[in-house]
């Protein structure tokens, strides 16, 4: 590897991946696909702040009404990584809904009434705003499908459906490659892997990785964000997250990672948004926020810091979602089972450290980890190698009472995890199903505070009752049926005192669905010992 010299820092950039409007629109009449027109890319300049656009927003006008004949429209853009739909206007007769789907219904996200106006129900998904209306979160993939679901009732003269007057869609594999600023940060071949690649050889640097989440903002740019202490607190930085405002219009994806090594496989992230903007800095460049929905990404882990000066040599690694991608761990300065990353300058000047650790834009954000102790010493913000990060010893002080660092187990827990990703139908109004998770390995009996996640999509979650049974046939309660849920998709984690039972043997989540209407599967389950 051929590296510049280390005084060598002029082109520097902040690595956040900054939204550019593009003209474009489609007009929707029907319930058939929508196409929308060429990309519009305006030109990316280098210097102080590189713009790397990772999507882009359409027009668009898509009325569903009352007396539409129709009550489905399609949004889609082939190759599209996804599409955010915005909504200009929400009026719905009492017990209707409108979805945003994926043309599987696997993803379904769903609202009663605008939820800017109070009037959406509690159970209703997770939105984002910036401007007038509200964004509906994304959809994964090319394809949304926007539908008004009717409960039969009659509307007043006040209920006019929906209006979707705009879309932003990410882009293809191709379109992001033009647009990589990672000339900047990867310094000379990019050693970057997928994190699961390293699920055997460096398991504790894979495990740190599932805390580390991707920021889309404003539907159409994007940073890193991860968890810090066991508490609701992510750290980001501040030319990413800067205000409440820009907090508001963004999503944060938890375990969007690929299932496998050079798959280009992801699983279906886990998104949830941003709820109270803490505390920023911009001279040391970071941002503290807390999320909605904080117990659905609770299974996934959290970071600590390690606060002192960092040492010249010291291996480090870095995790993150550059460009965009399914989270990708830096372990090796250039190729695998070579030179291992490390601190190349302590201290690069006032507030960073300098390291040759690949990095590329989008991976603002990241956290900086030291190999001795698997906690975080650096915020990363800058490429241009030296790519550089914040020393967290100067973050930590004026943060130190917003969250905790160590008041707690620092996760993941040493046992066992044994997972079933198998889909399982549950059948609508039917007899119940289950799902058989087979532990092996595991002395006497299972913990106190057994950790059972569960990962169910389905288009009105309180028809769902869920039990764990264990091998000896107990079963244990995990949700009972609501009538009232109608949100969609179960994914959480719930924790069972199984001290009783022995921890080897068949394990099995049951599920029954007990109303009409609504239909869904199992995604996936696990138990983490």
């Amino acid at each position: 590897m051929t590296l510049q010299p280390k005084s060598d820092r002029r082109k520097r950039l902040f690595l956040t991946l900054a939204m550019a409007l593009a003209a474009g629109s489609v007009l929707g009449t029907s319930g058939s696909a929508v196409a929308a027109p060429d990309d519009v890319r305006p030109a990316v300049t280098e210097g102080v702040q590189q713009v790397q656009q990772v999507g882009e927003e359409h027009a668009a006008d898509i009325r569903i009404g009352y007396a539409a004949r129709s009550a489905r429209q399609v949004i889609s853009k082939p190759g599209s990584a996804y599409i955010k739909v915005h909504f200009a206007s929400l009026a719905l007769a009492d017990g209707d809904r409108v979805t945003v789907a994926n043309p599987a219904g696997t993803e379904v996200h769903t609202y009663s009434g605008d939820p800017t106006r109070a009037e959406a129900a509690a159970t209703d998904s997770l939105y984002t705003k910036q401007g007038d209306g509200f964004w509906a979160l994304s959809i994964t993939g090319d394809t949304a499908v926007v539908t008004l679901h009717r409960a039969g009732g009659k509307p007043s003269t006040s209920d006019t459906g929906l209006v979707v007057d705009k879309f932003t869609r990410g882009f293809t594999d191709e379109e992001q490659a033009q647009h990589d600023s990672g000339i900047l940060s990867v310094c000379g071949t990019d050693a970057r892997k997928d994190a699961v690649c390293y699920q055997q050889s460096h398991p504790t640097e894979y495990a740190k990785s599932r805390s580390v989440a991707k920021i889309l903002k404003n539907g159409a740019s994007h940073c890193t964000a991860w968890r810090v202490g066991s508490t609701n607190r992510l750290f980001t930085n501040n030319h990413c997250i800067a205000s409440a405002t820009e907090m508001a219009s963004m999503e944060i994806w938890f375990d969007y990672a690929c299932a496998t090594c050079g798959g280009n496989n992801p699983k279906p992230a886990v998104k949830v948004t941003g709820a109270q903007f803490l505390k920023t800095s911009a001279s040391l460049d970071y941002t503290l926020f807390s999320v909605n929905n904080f117990a659905s990404i609770e299974s996934f882990g959290y970071l600590l810091l390690d606060v002192r000066a960092p040492v010249q040599n010291e291996r480090i690694y870095i995790t993150g979602h550059g460009s965009g991608d399914p989270n990708e761990l830096s372990v090796y300065e250039d190729t695998q089972g070579g030179a291992t990353c490390d601190v190349d300058n302590p201290r690069s000047d006032s507030i960073n450290m300098g390291y040759y650790c690949d990095t590329t834009g989008g991976s603002s954000g990241s956290p900086v980890l030291a190999a001795s102790s698997h906690k975080v010493i650096a915020l990363h913000h800058l490429g241009g190698c030296l790519n550089e990060g914040t020393r967290i010893e100067l973050i930590y002080p004026e943060v130190k009472d917003l969250i905790d660092n160590g008041g707690g187990t620092d996760p993941p827990p040493t046992g066992g995890k044994f997972e079933n990703t198998n889909n399982v139908n549950i059948p609508d109004a039917g007899a119940a199903i289950t799902s058989d998770v087979t532990v092996t390995g595991q002395a006497g009996n299972a913990p106190s505070t057994l950790k059972v996640n569960v990962d169910i999509k389905h288009t009105w979650r309180g028809d769902l009752v869920i039990d764990l049974v264990a091998p000896d046939g107990t079963a244990y309660r995990l949700k009972n049926s609501s009538g009232n849920d109608s949100a969609d998709n179960v994914i959480t984690t719930y924790t069972v005192n199984a001290s009783t039972e022995v921890a080897n043997g068949t394990w099995k989540l049951k599920v029954q669905d007990v109303a009409r209407y609504d239909t869904g599967y199992i995604d996936a389950w696990s138990l983490q010992f």
